[in-house]
């Protein structure tokens, strides 16, 4: 967590977890300039986790940067992080669909696009639920970029625990054999 941002090159490869003030926790990571991976641990879709998702990742000013992408879902979500004081502020829109069908996207959203898709087609869009909060960052990690390890299994009761523990992830940054 003594990790300090000044550039867009501090922040792509860092790990991030944070809780946003409603409760619901997320662990994240910059894998490179135009994409992130997530997990989702709490809320109304904990156990939802992505890998590769296209995102719009920029510097806003030293230490500040702006995040904003559309999942497949048909979700939108905007972020900014303000990591050299481990706080952000993010919104999440979601479509009514998800609102009223959150069950459909806890997965491993990469296997099940098609589903999302088609998710997004067959059931109502509109109103968005739209949930803006601040969060505190609990973790940071310098995982580096395009590391495929930091997203790469299914969330757990726990894990972010064991993340910020230090009992997920090696010295280099690669998952501990279970």
């Amino acid at each position: 967590m003594d990790k300090h941002f000044e550039t867009l090159d501090d922040f792509l490869g860092t790990h991030f977890i944070y809780t946003y003030d409603n409760g619901w926790e997320y662990e994240w990571y910059a894998k490179n300039d135009h994409t992130v991976d997530y997990r989702i641990h709490g809320g109304m879709v904990a156990g939802r986790w992505v890998a590769d998702q296209e995102a719009h990742i920029n510097l806003l000013t030293a230490g500040i940067y702006k995040i904003a992408w559309t999942e497949p879902t048909g979700t939108d979500v905007a972020l900014d992080f303000v990591p050299n004081e481990h706080k952000l502020n993010g919104t999440i829109f979601f479509p009514k669909w998800v609102q009223d069908h959150p069950e459909i996207t806890v997965t491993y959203q990469n296997d099940h696009i098609d589903l999302m898709e088609t998710s997004r087609e067959k059931y109502e869009t509109y109103p968005k639920m739209v949930v803006p909060e601040f969060a505190n960052i609990t973790y940071i990690g310098d995982a580096g970029q395009n590391n495929d390890q930091v997203i790469a299994a299914e969330p757990y009761e726990g894990m972010t625990d064991d993340i910020r523990n230090g009992k997920f992830y090696d010295d280099n940054y690669r998952m501990i054999k279970r």
